[in-house]
């Protein structure tokens, strides 16, 4: 399995609202030891969509990217759930508030894959699946399409969950208080998110 190499904010609702109950433990397991091994506890400190941080948000894509795969699975498609969660976890590792008045933020939409590919590879030896993770999830803003299962998992997922908290962070009623109906419909839609992306993808 790849390694390493050498040596607060808050949620627009909650980050386990939107992808709470798939695979929590592995998710959990891979992100608290690229956190040890690597620079992952710095995005707790840059906000991505709203009020989420950067850690929250791959932290929501590596769990909807876990539910994706496991309908996949049932579906009789294998997937690499170690490459999958771990470039879902890194997939936006660029370790920077792309917020910030800077003018090389300015295209960041384009050119922070790149970048955080860059940085992983600093930190860690990846393989081939999660090089293309990280590299082809904005596709097609970035207009060069995934080549493996796992990165379009992640590139749907990834998609799903910035609008999520895009969109959460603007509605009523937000807060550290979710209603437990709010959740019910919340899994339930990521449970159909989940279905449409693996049917669409045993076609490809």
């Amino acid at each position: 399995m790849a390694g390493r190499k050498g040596g607060g904010m808050t949620d627009a609702l909650t980050s386990d609202e939107c992808c709470d109950g798939f695979a929590l433990d592995e998710v959990e397991r891979a992100a608290l030891a690229l956190e040890r091994d690597g620079r992952l506890g710095l995005t707790r400190g840059f906000i991505q969509h709203g009020a989420v941080s950067v850690y929250e948000h791959v932290r929501s894509v590596a769990r909807a990217s876990s539910a994706i795969a496991s309908a996949l699975e049932r579906a009789g498609v294998r997937v690499d759930r170690t490459s999958l969660i771990r470039g879902a976890l890194l997939h936006d590792y660029f370790l920077y508030d792309w917020h910030d008045v800077d003018p090389s933020h300015r295209l960041h939409g384009f050119t922070h894959p790149a970048c955080a590919l860059a940085r992983a590879e600093e930190d860690f030896d990846l393989t081939e699946r999660e090089r293309n993770i990280i590299a082809r999830h904005m596709f097609p803003l970035v207009p060069v399409p995934p080549t493996c299962r796992e990165a379009w998992i992640v590139c749907m997922a990834d998609k799903w969950c910035a609008l999520y908290e895009t969109v959460a962070a603007r509605l009523p009623g937000k807060g550290a208080s979710v209603s437990a109906s709010r959740r019910v419909r919340t899994r339930a839609r990521l449970n159909s998110l989940a279905s449409s992306a693996a049917s669409w993808l045993v076609t490809r």
